[in-house]
């Protein structure tokens, strides 16, 4: 559970905005939305492996 602090005198818009941001460095929607169907290893592994190697591919480009 994230728990956010308002100081006193903080505008009710800068706590909003610290919550959203520790909201997300959570990822918490991604994990839920991650979860919501079973995948398999297999596939889990064969997707990092297709963003490694477009993620490499990308680097490549920037260096020639």
């Amino acid at each position: 559970m994230i728990k956010i602090e308002i100081k006193e005198g903080e505008n009710i818009e800068r706590a909003l905005k610290r919550y959203k941001r520790k909201h997300r460095n959570v990822k918490t929607m991604q994990n839920i939305r991650e979860n919501q169907f079973f995948t398999k290893k297999s596939v889990k592994r064969r997707r990092e492996v297709q963003k490694a190697e477009y993620i490499q591919e990308l680097k490549n480009k920037e260096d020639s």
